[in-house]
């Protein structure tokens, strides 16, 4: 059982030592009250220190720092007479004609925006937080938010300005991306299935693109669904994922396109593996990463396969500059002319009308030309294509809901995308953007019930939680579980930015929570809990701090005991250390209690590139000819901070002509 080289023993070692994922079980903070389902909506208002959660028939404020303690509660509850008229439709008493708050949004300082499906006849209300009532008269919810509980929309609030993608009626066949204001009567996009075709909403966010320009006339809202394909016809119905954006200044039409979007345009979001000819056509989540420079920004969008039977989910990422060039500069697509096609739309070849309808321009001064080719050409040819051409992260047999990404800077001073995403199954996946290539780090199960995770919210200040709403109620969670890996290379090989290892107290700790409270005391560099990975046939990390003063050696798993397994009698066989502490570090292998002889290969990485006085990563391995006597095998790593050590004793048992090893 002993590899055919040391090269190839040693990467195998290496790539089954790294691949290893934490499954955790922890005590969670939940929320829940008798009576009450369906907490799928929630809102996070970090300077309040408040979680608003959405529920069936009730709006709740729940503490931030602890979401089982209760500030207030509101019922919402559906007249007799909304709910009979709803029973006389046809929907269920029991479920579809009650009151589910699907839109929780911060209007000002003083109130929060509230709608409800209201027994299939939405309204919205507005919530004081002075006494946490419901205060004036219900208004129309009609495409603010959905009639059907279960069906899929999206709300974002902008200045003021609520812009929804919901269903317009009762059957839920009139698709609608709106935006609502009371200075402004409602905008909407024009009921052609060339502008939406039975879509399913999942997301939608705005872009200060204009935050050098007056009056932010080019900020953008995008919006993110799949939709049924115009642009082919198959047997099926073919799912397309989009996405689409409409200008924040855009006022409608003077006469074409009347209280319509003059702006809006949408283009396929692609999320493939082209070597295989794999397509994952269904989004269903996305969360942008914003900065400072909207040019930097990135779009993590949650995927699968309109097929179900294949058991995969994808997360994709776009930068927000790919993004910005197809809108700008894609070329657009017409309905084609030819009879008896399969290809319903083509490339449009023809001039564009000027001024420009890409351009966020007053709309209301849009030359009616302009308009008309707006209205008849809201498709764009070319897609949005992800970085790096393909999936981030590609999971079997897990259905991913939702997602969450936070970026973090480690102790080794790098930046790292941290994926939190949710299963239908309550689960959560924890995973770190190492190099372009995102590693899973960790799976906890955030829910009793094994149900989708409806809503995930990530709180970057203060908590540093993440919040889950399901049917059955409210999760709080630490965004890392540090203190749960018990030695140093647990802590190192868990690759989670967040934790490091805590020489002093020999513990595994929480960076930022230990940054905050100054709990213990400061950490050694070398403790840095990073991606230990495989770079061809040698590990890396990324590069810690320079400074070697109170260093410790540790060595890494697997021991030399957890590799007799793999020694054979009258075989050769191959033993190996990997080891992480200072400059100076040096392996010693010892035989018998006797220097070993035999020539050793040794790898020596630096974490810091040309840094001759960091931290190093040292591996060693040695070849040994079969054994004919039993035999102690030691390797030491020693430096000037300190020594580690990891022994074995080989025996030879006999079984008549048969040999093998003992370790």
């Amino acid at each position: 059982r002993v590899s055919p080289s040391p090269g190839s023993h040693l990467i195998s070692c290496l790539v089954v030592l790294f691949s290893v994922v934490w499954l955790v079980e922890l005590k969670l903070v939940e929320f829940s009250e008798p009576g009450i389902f369906n907490y799928s909506t929630l809102l996070l208002s970090e300077d309040k220190d408040v979680l608003y959660v959405g529920a069936r028939e009730a709006i709740f404020e729940l503490r931030m720092t602890n979401v089982s303690i209760k500030n207030n509660k509101v019922q919402w509850k559906v007249p007799e007479n909304h709910m009979t008229m709803c029973i006389v439709k046809g929907k269920s008493k029991e479920t579809d004609c009650l009151n589910y708050i699907r839109v929780l949004q911060v209007l000002d300082d003083k109130r929060l925006y509230v709608c409800g499906t209201h027994a299939f006849q939405p309204v919205c209300h507005y919530l004081s937080l002075k006494d946490f009532s419901l205060e004036g008269p219900a208004e129309d919810g009609r495409g603010k938010c959905s009639f059907d509980p279960s069906q899929s929309f999206t709300t974002v609030m902008v200045d003021g300005e609520l812009y929804s993608g919901t269903s317009y009626n009762f059957l839920g066949s009139e698709p609608i991306i709106s935006r609502y204001s009371l200075s402004q009567s409602l905008l909407r996009t024009e009921y052609s299935t060339s502008w939406l075709n039975e879509p399913s909403f999942v997301f939608a966010d705005v872009i200060r693109e204009g935050k050098n320009s007056a009056d932010g006339e080019d900020d953008k809202i995008y919006y993110f669904f799949t939709e049924v394909s115009v642009e082919y016809e198959f047997f099926g119905k073919l799912l397309i994922p989009r996405i689409a954006r409409v200008c924040k200044g855009d006022l409608g039409g003077q006469r074409t396109l009347q209280k319509k979007w003059t702006s809006f345009l949408k283009a396929k979001l692609v999320c493939s593996m082209p070597e295989l000819n794999f397509v994952f056509n269904v989004v269903t989540d996305v969360f942008i990463l914003k900065t400072a420079d909207w040019r930097e920004t990135v779009i993590y969008g949650v995927f699968t396969s309109q097929w179900g039977n294949v058991g995969l989910s994808a997360v994709c990422a776009y930068d927000m500059l790919s993004v910005e060039n197809v809108f700008s500069k894609g070329k657009y697509m017409q309905k084609a002319t030819v009879e008896q096609s399969h290809t319903k739309w083509v490339r449009y070849n023809g001039i564009t009308p000027h001024p420009s309808p890409r351009s966020c321009n007053s709309s209301l001064h849009l030359p009616d030309k302009t308009l008309q080719f707006v209205k008849d050409h809201p498709l764009l040819e070319d897609p949005v294509l992800p970085i790096g051409n393909g999936p981030k992260l590609i999971t079997k047999d897990v259905s991913y809901t939702q997602i969450a990404v936070e970026r973090v800077q480690a102790l080794d001073n790098n930046v790292y995308d941290v994926i939190f995403t949710g299963t239908d199954k309550g689960l959560l996946h924890k995973s770190v953007v190492y190099d372009g290539l995102v590693h899973t780090v960790e799976e906890i199960q955030l829910l009793h019930k094994s149900e989708p995770i409806k809503t995930l919210l990530l709180s970057s200040q203060g908590t540093r939680s993440l919040y889950a709403g399901s049917d059955s109620g409210v999760v709080q969670s630490p965004t890392a579980f540090c203190d749960k890996y018990p030695s140093c290379s647990d802590c190192i090989l868990t690759r989670d930015p967040y934790c490091a290892w805590d020489p002093d107290s020999s513990t595994c700790v929480n960076i930022f929570h230990t940054q905050a409270a100054s709990a213990v005391p400061p950490l050694s560099p070398v403790d840095t809990s990073s991606s230990l990975s495989t770079s061809g046939s040698s590990p890396s990390l990324p590069p810690s701090s320079t400074s070697s003063e109170g260093l410790g050696v540790c060595l890494l798993p697997p021991s030399l005991q957890d590799q007799a397994w793999g020694v054979q009698a009258q075989e050769a066989f191959l033993l190996f250390c990997l080891a992480l502490g200072p400059s100076d570090l040096q392996i010693h292998w010892q035989v018998n209690g006797a220097h070993l002889e035999t020539p050793i290969t040794e790898y020596r990485h630096p974490l810091v590139r040309g840094d001759p006085h960091g931290e190093v990563l040292v591996s060693s391995w040695v070849r040994e000819r079969a054994l004919v006597k039993d035999s102690s095998y030691q390797c030491v790593a020693a430096s000037s901070a300190g020594n580690d050590t990891s022994k074995v004793d080989l025996n030879i048992l006999s079984r008549g002509s048969d040999q093998r090893l003992l370790g």
